[in-house]
């Protein structure tokens, strides 16, 4: 009786085992948060399969494997589901993955003196420190030019070729002491400003800030104050220092002020009950920053500011321009335009070249009307330049602060089974547009952008599912990344293609800006007839990028240098549609 109980049970267990969901059996290989506020979960790894359900902002589940930019997760004990990469945040033993993270076991060290660290991939974003030969960072993520870093003045971008790669195994007993140390203040750089490895002008210099980075302050020493570089500590007087993280102002109003009183005090805000930090005297004139309640911000001595009483000052609009005769700028990119009034409509002059430098006359908006060798005038764009001298700065974030919290849709063309053009040395067309989209997505989150990517791999997805995506994210641009190929295979050149007319706008923008700088031949603008301009309600623009038929035109538009730039004239062109449209 025992032996046919017994029996039984194996049989019924057997039996039980065969009619499991199979899915069960499968390892888990982590979990999965929801990451959007409401998320469509589909019975297969894409787009087009039908909805079984809809989940919430921060639900969890269970991974039972991936496939391409889907994963299958565990939604019920018998019932599954697939969900897109791009809408989850993915954890693997309760630990968040990044996308980076073969690079946070990496670092770096500089092989050139003042290599100058940026807020993004590009030489357009602004410099937030510098580099000196020999100088270790740890790297934080990486592309094929820029490596992103991490250093005393926080997190930045350095160009790749300047520095030397090196795995690191384990981190030093030092570095962890000090993480554990405590900053006692925070300060913001007036001028760049030397670092030093003691509290002493004889100390040698070991990197520079520029103005307006945040320091942590962990000691003072008579003028100097201790802040921590690249892990370790060092020195920075504390004259060029503001103590505080209010930021400084970046523009004057344009008005001069000069001081009528024989004496007037300076004080930290804007009423006489606040405290009185410096003076000034009759006859002076600063340019005034900010105006509140008949209070008015100056810089009362180089890299302090305060509030003085507006009623002592004489104010003056024709003086303003003044203010930058003695500055120059210098120019950033090869092939920059100098046009003849203040906007990118205006007539081009001529183009001049990296390196090159103007005396300013005066500042309107965001441009710097400039001296050209001529004796004429003409404007350039103040994203597009650095400057020296006493002269008052533009706000260079420019292509920063027209991208910021934009939604970018980004198409790399073709993936998987479909290979697209292929090029006369055997170039993938689908291989080189993954590899500019992800070059220009990494500009694109520098500058505070939303970007989603149609692919992030080798993989196919049908052009609906690409125009859905555009439409599901409610993309304030959608850019759809190729490169052509003719059997003429003398035919070169860069194309750009709308289909709505509500789309040339963005076609244009981005097209000019991209051919002014790769230089490629221009075949121009045009309405074409594809997919994914043509189905799509949001702005949208299709990109032929060169010929890979041509074998010379091949050679170029495989070179890093190419690729770089298309990636910035394409953000460039970008940034100037949003700030005029």
């Amino acid at each position: 009786m025992i032996k046919r109980f017994i029996l039984l049970v194996v049989c019924f267990t057997l039996v039980f085992a065969v009619f499991l969901p199979q899915e069960i059996g499968v390892a888990a290989n982590g979990t999965v948060t929801i990451a959007e506020s409401t998320v469509n979960i589909r019975n297969g790894p894409g787009l087009s399969y039908q909805l079984v359900k809809q989940v919430k902002k921060g639900e969890k589940f269970t991974i039972i494997k991936e496939k391409d930019d889907w994963i299958q997760i565990q939604l019920s004990t018998a019932k599954t589901g697939w969900v897109a990469n791009w809408v989850i945040t993915k954890s693997s033993n309760g630990t968040t993955t990044s996308s980076s993270s073969n690079s946070k076991n990496m670092s770096a060290t500089a092989n050139t003196n003042q290599l100058r660290v940026r807020s993004g991939p590009g030489t357009s974003f602004r410099i937030t420190g510098y580099l000196n030969k020999g100088q270790a960072v740890s790297v934080l993520d990486e592309n094929e030019n820029w490596l992103k870093i991490s250093a005393s003045f926080g997190e930045g971008w350095v160009a790749r070729e300047f520095m030397d790669l090196k795995s690191n195994s384990t981190n030093s007993k030092e570095d962890n002491n000090n993480n554990n140390n405590k900053s006692i203040d925070k300060g913001i750089v007036t001028d760049t400003l030397n670092i030093r490895d003691e509290p002493s002008t004889k100390g040698s210099i070991i990197g520079k800030l520029s103005k307006g980075t945040t320091v942590s302050i962990y000691s003072k020493k008579s003028n100097w104050l201790e802040i921590k570089y690249s892990g370790q500590s060092a020195w920075v007087s504390s004259e060029f220092v503001q103590i505080g993280t209010q930021s400084l102002p970046s523009k004057t109003t344009g008005i001069i002020g000069k001081v009528t009183a024989s004496s007037l005090s300076v004080r930290d805000g804007s009423s006489l009950n606040s405290k009185i930090i410096g003076s000034v005297s009759k006859g002076q004139e600063f340019a005034i920053l900010d105006e509140v309640n008949n209070w008015i911000q100056i810089e009362y001595k180089s890299g302090k500011t305060g509030w003085a009483a507006g009623w002592y000052f004489n104010k003056d609009k024709e003086k303003s321009s003044q203010i930058a005769k003695d500055s120059k700028v210098t120019i950033l990119h090869n092939g920059t335009n100098i046009r003849k009034d203040p906007t990118v409509q205006s007539t081009v002059l001529q183009r001049v070249n990296e390196g090159e430098s103007f005396h300013i006359i005066s500042v309107e908006n965001d441009w710097y009307e400039i001296k050209l060798s001529n004796d004429s005038n003409g404007y350039i764009a103040g994203w597009l330049v650095t400057t020296n001298g006493t002269g008052p700065g533009i706000d260079k974030q420019g292509a920063e602060g027209y991208l910021k919290y934009k939604t970018i849709v980004i198409d790399p063309g073709h993936g998987g089974v479909d290979n697209g053009a292929t090029g006369s040395s055997g170039t993938l067309e689908k291989e080189l547009t993954l590899r500019t989209a992800q070059l220009l997505s990494d500009k694109l989150k520098a500058a505070g952008a939303n970007v989603f990517l149609t692919r992030s791999n080798d993989s196919y997805l049908p052009l609906p599912s690409r125009v859905r995506l555009a439409s599901i994210h409610q993309a304030d641009a959608f850019l759809s990344l190729h490169y052509d190929s003719n059997l003429d295979r003398s035919v070169r050149g860069m194309t750009g293609y709308y289909y709505h007319s509500y789309q040339k706008k963005l076609a244009e923008y981005v097209y000019n800006s991209t051919n002014s700088l790769t230089k490629l031949k221009s075949r121009g603008v045009r309405s074409g007839d594809y997919h994914v301009v043509r189905e799509n309600q949001r702005q949208a623009v299709l990109m032929e990028l060169g010929y890979l038929s041509n074998s010379a035109e091949e050679m170029t538009l495989t070179s890093g240098q190419f690729q770089e730039n298309a990636a910035t004239g394409i953000y460039n062109g970008l940034a100037r549609y949003f700030k005029e449209n």
